[in-house]
C-alpha cells in the first residue's frame, strides 16, 4: 500500500491495519513498521474515541430533531399534571428555541421538551447525521479507504455547525448533545461507557498475540512495508479476542449450498443405479464379440 505525498508527487508505502474490536470492522489504518507499538494504539485509539463520539452524537441529535430539548433532570418522565403540581418550570423552554420556530412533537418516553425544530430545520439535522455517519463507516474498510483522525473530526466539525444553525442560542448545558459538543459528556452507567477506551489502557493483538508497547511492528510483521494484517483492539488485561474466521458468513453459506446440490445430484445417481437396467445395456453382453463375429449383432428377439 502506498500514500501519496503530494508536495514531493513521490509515493511512500505504508503497512494497512483492518482493525477490528472482536469481529466487528471498525477502520483501515496506515502506519509504518518502525512505529512503536504503544504510538500505535494512541494514534488508533484517537481514531476509535472520536468516531464513537460522533456515533454518539448523532444518536443523539436524531432525538433531538425529533423532539427538541432536553427537559430539567426534575422534569423528566413527568406528566404536565405532575410538572404543574410540583411547580417546575423549564428555564430553557424560551431561550433554546430552534431557528424559524418550534412544533410540538411530544417524547414518549419524557426525556424531552417535544419543541422539535420545524421540518427545514430538522432536515439540516438529519442530513449532517447521514453525512457524518457515512464519514465514519465500518465500509469504508470494504471499500479500501483508511479513516484518519482528520476526517473524524471533520464530521465532527459538521455536526457542531449543524447544531449551532438550527439552535443559535445553544441547548441547555445538561442536554446530552450539548454536553458532547462541550466536552462534558457523563457516560458512567451507560452502555456507551463500556465501549470507550482510554489511550493508557488500550491493547492491540495479532496473529492470537498482544502487541508490547516496547517493541515496534517491525518485530511482528518484518520489514516489508507492504503489509496488510488484521489487528484486534481491546482494552488491557482482557483475553484474547477470538481468531479471525477462515469464511465470512456469505462464503459459507455458498459453501452449504454446494454441498446440498453435490448431495441432491448423488441421490439422483445412486437412485438410478438401484435398477438392473444396465443388464440390457449392449456392453453388458457377455456374447456381444462372439455375436459380432457371426453378423448377428444386432439381432433384436421379440415382437414387434
Amino acid at each position: 500500500y502506498y500514500i501519496t505525498n503530494n508536495l514531493s508527487s513521490c509515493k511512500v508505502a505504508m503497512v494497512r491495519l483492518h482493525v477490528k474490536k472482536g469481529n466487528d470492522s471498525l477502520f483501515l489504518h496506515d502506519t509504518t513498521v518502525k512505529q512503536n507499538v504503544a504510538e500505535l494504539v494512541s494514534d488508533i485509539l484517537s481514531v476509535y474515541d472520536l468516531r464513537l463520539k460522533v456515533l454518539r452524537l448523532c444518536d443523539e441529535m436524531q432525538s433531538l430533531a425529533k423532539h427538541g430539548h432536553f427537559l430539567p433532570p426534575n422534569m423528566q418522565g413527568l406528566t404536565e399534571d405532575q410538572v404543574e403540581e410540583l411547580k417546575l418550570h423549564d428555564e430553557y423552554e424560551k431561550i433554546s428555541i430552534p431557528q424559524g420556530g418550534s412544533v410540538e412533537c411530544p417524547d414518549p418516553i419524557g426525556r424531552r421538551s417535544g419543541k422539535a425544530p420545524n421540518e427545514a430545520m430538522a432536515e439540516v439535522i438529519m442530513k449532517t447525521i447521514t453525512d457524518a455517519k457515512e464519514g465514519v463507516s465500518n465500509k469504508m474498510a470494504a471499500a479500501n479507504k483508511t479513516l484518519t483522525v482528520e476526517e473524524v473530526q471533520s464530521c465532527l466539525e459538521k455536526l457542531k455547525g449543524a447544531i449551532m444553525i438550527v439552535y443559535p442560542m445553544k441547548l441547555p448545558s445538561y442536554d446530552p448533545v450539548q454536553a458532547e459538543i462541550d466536552n462534558c459528556e457523563d457516560l458512567s452507567g451507560t452502555q456507551a461507557s463500556l465501549e470507550v477506551i482510554e489511550k493508557d489502557n488500550g491493547a492491540l493483538w495479532w496473529a492470537g498475540k498482544e502487541l508490547m508497547p516496547e517493541k515496534t511492528l517491525e518485530d511482528y510483521v518484518g520489514k516489508n512495508e507492504k503489509t496488510k494484517i488484521v489487528v484486534k483492539l481491546s482494552k488491557k488485561g482482557s483475553q484474547a479476542p477470538g481468531r479471525e474466521q477462515q469464511m465470512t458468513e456469505e462464503q459459507k453459506k455458498q459453501m452449504m449450498a454446494w454441498q446440498y446440490r453435490k448431495q441432491e445430484e448423488l441421490k439422483k445417481l445412486h437412485t438410478a443405479d438401484d435398477g438392473d437396467d444396465y443388464y440390457n445395456s449392449p456392453w453388458a453382453n457377455p456374447n456381444a464379440l462372439k455375436n459380432q463375429f457371426h453378423g448377428i449383432g444386432n439381432i433384436k428377439w421379440g415382437a414387434r
